[in-house]
């Protein structure tokens, strides 16, 4: 079936299924308003025929009745804002198979980079971009851990297979990926960094850990409450108990700044953590067959063997105990019970069982999102091929190659560069495809490497370094023209050649922002030396004469070329790459359509 009907089916039960539970809802609503209606009613009644003992009788079961359909129409409320999560992941991803994946707000924009590699020649990062398209993770290291995977060195050949393989698995695992993204999408608003909470479950306080401590914090309240219970009888008198809460006072003022900023800490988490706990769950209880997925799921245990899921929802419980400590009743329990002291104790209790391993858990969840990101494409486009991607002296060989980001109006091209072939220098009049071709193999090698499907019916290549030099501005701040910019970028892909990298460079248009004499003898010479530094690329020009390096060469640079063609005043293109250098130009008729007239010709 097509995804896009498989969203559109899914997006429908949901939808009615949201109905049902808004009309159960609904009755609820009334129901719990008519018990306490006629339970007060009725305990009214009774209360003026029989007097008081009829009354409560009456009251006590319209009040569990009213209490239970209060708590029935909450956990209602809960699955039906989950229900309405649903139907919007559905919604976009019809919206995503339809070519509207712009319209996803995570553009991933805090992680752009200008001084990267790549990043921002290959629109990695902000408005249509690779992120925003495939992005499905929410929570804080999610969201890094897929921007690592688009932005990071490539791994080695058997990490890119195992990622392939676990992406294949998860793809076929839809609503399974669907649960674990509405859960993290049932906090309001995008969840808080965790850092705070990590730093917390690292730190120690030993105090609250020794035996005086707990049995301590035991005792105190248990003498303060016989105390005041012997003075409620006339047995002691009111001093007695006094003194005991004056010790407790006396003890809660005893670190408490250090206190208050470690409870702090855990309580501004607690939605953090309930939704931690939910997507633990569905983890560990989900079988893998792919040995990548088993090998993070077995990560999920603290140190005395249990469950992450469990611990994180012990965490949760301890999160809600003291949460509401600038309540008024807080301040009477807390001073009776020691209530913070307590809360404290088995926090660190918490944290020697599971601190060190908090870190961890997030970090292996965020992973799990961000390879469901890239099973997203998979799922969605069953017909792009998982690439090959070898570490020997493979260079780069692909089928009906398009641009990932660009929908149903792409078009696909065959292309291969390899020994004794090292660059292509790729030809063209204006608009007619070289930019976009070059970026369409770049953000295929990226996707290749993050362990992602690519946007081909074949791709095989080696692991490179990728660098483009493609987009160059100047910039004022630093006062720097966009010639000496571009003269940066490329001196720092020169030196990545030359200190051993493995790289594979895209260049457009180098050099254009000096005089047609000195960019041919630059770009030349670039060239030359990059493929005798044993990089591999592709470099796009309108200087023709460029194309006598493949004769220079001796093959090691080879040229492909796109052509346009007119159809009456109309410049047309077909997109389609070419062997050979360009025999057509457009600058001259693109001048007059502009309404210039050359030298010689009539106005």
């Amino acid at each position: 079936m097509q995804p896009q009907r498989v969203y559109t089916r899914r997006r429908e039960a949901y939808e009615r299924l949201h109905e049902r539970q808004r009309r159960a809802a609904l009755r609820l609503s009334n129901g719990r308003l008519a018990a306490l209606v006629t339970g007060l009613a009725l305990a009214v009644l009774l209360y003026r025929a029989f007097g008081a003992l009829a009354g409560w009788a009456a009251a006590a079961p319209a009040l569990i009745l009213f209490a239970t359909l209060v708590w029935r129409h909450r956990r209602l409320t809960r699955r039906l804002r989950y229900t309405e999560v649903l139907i919007a992941l559905n919604r976009r991803g019809e919206a995503r198979t339809a070519g509207r994946w712009s319209e996803s707000p995570d553009r991933g924009t805090e992680f752009a980079d200008d001084s990267h590699p790549y990043a921002a020649d290959l629109d990695l990062f902000g408005q249509n971009s690779l992120f925003q398209r495939v992005c499905s993770a929410h929570t804080v290291r999610g969201r890094q851990a897929l921007a690592a995977l688009l932005a990071g060195p490539p791994p080695d050949p058997a990490e890119i297979r195992a990622r392939q393989e676990a992406v294949a698995e998860l793809a076929r695992a839809l609503a399974w990926r669907q649960r674990l993204e509405a859960e993290a999408r049932m906090v309001e608003g995008r969840l808080a960094p965790p850092e705070p909470l990590v730093a917390w479950a690292r730190e120690s306080h030993p105090a609250y850990a020794r035996p005086l401590v707990r049995y301590g914090a035991l005792a105190l309240p248990a003498l303060t409450l016989l105390a005041i219970l012997l003075w409620a009888v006339s047995v002691l008198p009111w001093q007695v108990p006094a003194a005991c809460l004056a010790v407790h006072a006396l003890v809660l003022r005893i670190g408490r700044a250090e206190r208050s900023a470690a409870l702090d800490a855990v309580f501004h988490q607690e939605r953090q953590l309930s939704t931690y706990a939910a997507m633990l769950a569905l983890l560990e209880r989900r079988r893998f067959a792919a040995p990548w997925l088993r090998e993070r799921q077995a990560r999920l245990r603290s140190a005395g063997g249990e469950t992450a899921f469990r611990q994180i929802r012990r965490l949760f419980r301890l999160a809600e105990r003291i949460s509401d400590r600038a309540n008024a009743v807080f301040i009477v329990v807390n001073l009776v019970l020691l209530w913070e002291v307590h809360c404290m104790i088995a926090l660190e209790a918490w944290k020697r069982e599971s601190g060190r391993r908090l870190s961890t858990w997030l970090e292996t969840l965020g992973e799990i999102e961000a390879l469901a990101s890239l099973a997203n494409i998979r799922f969605e486009h069953p017909d792009w091929a998982m690439p090959t991607v070898a570490d020997g002296p493979v260079g780069l060989s692909a089928r009906e190659m398009g641009h990932p980001l660009i929908g149903a109006e792409r078009v696909c091209n065959d292309f291969a560069l390899a020994e004794p072939a090292r660059v292509a220098v790729i030809t063209g009049s204006n608009m007619s495809g070289k930019s976009t071709f070059l970026r369409t193999v770049g953000v295929n090698l990226v996707l290749a490497y993050a362990g992602a499907p690519v946007c081909a019916a074949q791709f095989t290549c080696g692991r490179f370094r990728l660098w483009t030099c493609m987009r160059v501005a100047d910039s004022l701040e630093q006062r720097i023209s966009s010639f000496y910019a571009e003269i940066l970028r490329i001196k720092r892909i020169v030196e990545a050649a030359r200190g051993g990298q493995r790289v594979f460079f895209l260049l457009d248009e180098i050099f254009k922002g000096t005089n047609s004499h000195d960019r041919h003898q630059g770009a030349k010479a670039l060239v030359a030396q990059l493929q005798q530094a044993g990089a591999l690329g592709l470099v796009s020009t309108h200087d023709l004469e460029l194309g006598e390096l493949e004769r220079e060469s001796g093959g090691r640079i080879v040229n492909y070329h796109f052509r346009e063609y007119y159809e009456g005043d109309e410049v047309r293109f077909d997109y389609r790459l070419r062997p050979g250098v360009s025999t057509t130009r457009n600058a001259l008729h693109l001048i007059r359509l502009a309404g210039i007239h050359l030298a010689g010709e009539a106005q």
